[in-house]
């Protein structure tokens, strides 16, 4: 038993620092996940949609911090009892998105890796099972250093944590596992290998046969079956390859842009997921900046999911000299965690990436 608990306390430590730093290092990201689990779609708790970004960041800090206080044998039972709290949290949530196919990626380890609902449940399930038995084990976790060193480390693990999530809340992640960050080419990221597995559907053909209703089912041909025909039902058993970058346009009037702007030797793009949420003051800088590019040969574009009244605004209020395209809110926001943001880009590869509070850092050739 000592030694199934001590190998318990190895791997769930390790798991839930892991996850906490991947989520750490983009709690903006993570608190886009809870807002899309608060939905009305999802699990309907609207009046904490305006908490997500705070809850985001006590539930990574607590992951760390638990995973910390696991290994190093501090305050056993107030740690354990929190694992098993959280793991039992956690399973439910993953298998309320699993069963009626609510969220499709539980952002369990941000953007590092992606799992599918059914993975993650089942994650959640090993990891419950690992919690239990500590839980029942609970007197042979002892640690290896004495009570003020055991304070130390928790202390310093919370404060490094705090500072570390300030750091990237007023810049951009540290280590940015998203498919637009710099050096990618968003034109390249979006094809499609030619040799790449295509999505296998299964298709269950409804007919009516004499006063009975059969159902056939095929990979996509047409039964032979003489009756009336009903209907049929579509189910993708297998996923087709899926590029990095998808779901990317730029649109104006209607019209899809991004295939001539990505050819652009030197663009700028001004990015906004919701012009009613961003910090309007940054734009004072932003049109500084973006008049310099402008003075500099760049091509510059606004990429935002509001509506053309308050993009017009905007550029009326703070005297912009470029206009607003369309883009999905939830492409915009996977591109960069700033709103405002600026990317630079050559013929479709991103150069440069900044966040509000770095304007200072872009460099115009």
């Amino acid at each position: 038993m000592k030694v199934l608990v001590n190998i318990a306390r190895i791997i769930v430590g390790v798991l839930f620092i892991i996850s906490g730093f991947i989520k750490l290092n983009d709690p903006v990201g993570f608190s886009f996940k809870l807002e899309e689990y608060f939905s009305q779609s999802v699990l309907d708790l609207p009046f904490l949609l305006p908490y997500a970004l705070g809850i985001s960041i006590f539930v990574v800090i607590l992951e760390v911090l638990l995973g910390v206080m696991l290994l190093i044998g501090f305050r056993v039972r107030v740690t354990v009892w929190s694992l098993l709290l959280t793991i039992v949290f956690f399973t439910f949530l993953t298998f309320y998105s699993a069963y009626f196919n609510k969220v499709t990626d539980c952002g369990c380890f941000g953007d590092a890796v992606k799992l599918t609902p059914w993975e993650s449940f089942s994650k959640d399930v090993v990891l419950l099972v690992l919690i239990l038995v500590l839980f029942m084990g609970k007197k042979y976790i002892v640690s290896f250093l004495d009570i003020n060193l055991q304070r130390m480390v928790t202390i310093f693990t919370l404060v490094a944590c705090g500072l570390f999530c300030y750091h990237v809340l007023n810049h951009l992640p540290s280590i940015d596992f998203r498919p637009y960050k710099i050096g990618v080419n968003i034109e390249q990221a979006m094809k499609v290998p030619e040799n790449a597995p295509k999505a296998i559907f299964e298709y269950a053909w409804k007919f009516k046969v004499g006063n009975e209703e059969q159902i056939v089912v095929t990979n996509g041909d047409y039964p032979s079956v003489e009756g009336e025909f009903i209907g049929v039902e579509t189910t993708e058993i297998q996923k087709g390859y899926e590029p990095p970058v998808h779901d990317f346009t730029i649109e104006k009037d209607g019209e899809d842009l991004a295939a001539s702007l990505l050819q652009q030797d030197k663009l700028v793009m001004v990015i906004a997921y919701d012009l009613r949420k961003s910090n309007l003051d940054a734009f004072k800088e932003i049109k500084t900046v973006t008049a310099d590019a402008l003075a500099k040969g760049y091509k510059v574009i606004g990429m935002s999911a509001s509506d053309n009244n308050t993009a017009s605004s905007i550029i009326k209020k703070y005297g912009l000299g470029f206009d607003f395209y369309f883009t999905d809110e939830t492409t915009l926001k996977t591109i960069v965690r700033s709103n405002p943001a600026i990317l630079v880009l050559k013929k479709g590869t991103i150069e440069q990436k900044v966040h509000y509070n770095d304007l200072d850092d872009l460099e115009f050739n």
